[in-house]
């Protein structure tokens, strides 16, 4: 971080922490719940936003003085639809059998509240370089939590992690399974991720009371 100025260090590490796009937007939630019942679907979706926000950002930063604010909305997503494009190209081409498993979510990060949110609340009004630190921290913040409850869910409701036994073989009654230790399968359910999301919050204002909303 010592090439960085303190304002461009928050730009990437707030999204982290306490101004998560999950967490504390509440922006992205779909694909939260969606895609992370396996921790390499979670990864590649993560590098998969990553790459479209942070290049979407530096676009539309560059276009921003000429585009007729008519129509900067249908702007902003014919940027997003062709990164989404080329991330789907590049899958099929090279993890065909992953792109089949993400199907349509890879699709939909056209119509990711994170990613038109950072475009209008940002890169519409900040230069490149900014706009480049701003999409990588958002979609790190995002990738985060996706890389979080991909892994407690893969972990307690396969026993895998990336695909690999990491608890034991549950056939052959190995490592914890030995001991009668058993896959929990509503970890898989969509409805889990979101309980996962929820611990997630709630460990995240428990340590810093500033986040709690009056009401």
């Amino acid at each position: 971080m010592g090439l960085l100025s303190k304002k461009d260090q928050k730009l990437i590490l707030d999204p982290l922490a306490d101004d998560n796009p999950i967490t504390i937007q509440v922006l992205g939630i779909c694909s939260a719940l969606a895609i992370t019942a396996q921790l390499k679907a979670s990864i590649v979706m993560t590098i998969s936003v990553i790459f479209v926000l942070g290049l979407g950002n530096v676009v539309i930063s560059l276009i921003r003085n000429i585009i007729p604010s008519k129509i900067r909305i249908i702007v902003q997503l014919t940027v997003v639809a062709a990164l989404v494009i080329i991330v789907d190209q590049v899958l099929k081409a090279f993890s065909y059998q992953l792109s089949k498993e993400l199907g349509a979510f890879i699709g939909l990060i056209i119509t990711n509240c994170i990613i038109m949110g950072r475009f209008e609340a940002f890169a519409l009004g900040n230069g490149p370089w900014k706009s480049f630190l701003d999409g990588v921290g958002n979609a790190l913040g995002y990738g985060l939590i996706l890389i979080i409850v991909g892994f407690f869910r893969e972990l307690l409701g396969s026993g895998t992690l990336l695909g690999f036994k990491v608890l034991g073989d549950p056939i052959a009654k190995t490592g914890l399974y030995a001991i009668g230790y058993e896959n929990n399968g509503f970890m898989l359910l969509a409805p889990m991720a979101l309980i996962v999301v929820g611990i997630i919050i709630w460990v995240q204002r428990s340590r810093n009371k500033a986040l709690i909303e009056d009401h």
